[in-house]
């Protein structure tokens, strides 16, 4: 990948993060990536959302945080 391509890639990144942050989805930089790549590849933007919804449901809450985790005061 280019250097200009790279640098885009991680502008519109960091844009969709702080969208994603504007909408408190929780979601962080990594599971953000893979899902770009996923609609990408041709996946169902909407069938995804599904997903990551179904898993959130099923999955216990982490008690440790990663840095990108956004804590939001009480």
């Amino acid at each position: 990948m280019d250097p200009e391509a790279a640098r885009t890639a991680r502008d519109s990144l960091e844009l969709v993060f702080h969208m994603s942050n504007i909408l408190d989805t929780g979601l962080d930089r990594h599971t953000l990536s893979i899902l770009i790549a996923l609609c990408e590849m041709g996946l169902n933007p909407e069938s995804l959302a599904a997903v990551v919804k179904e898993l959130r449901r099923e999955s216990p809450p982490s008690s440790s945080s990663s840095p990108e985790t956004v804590i939001t005061p009480p």
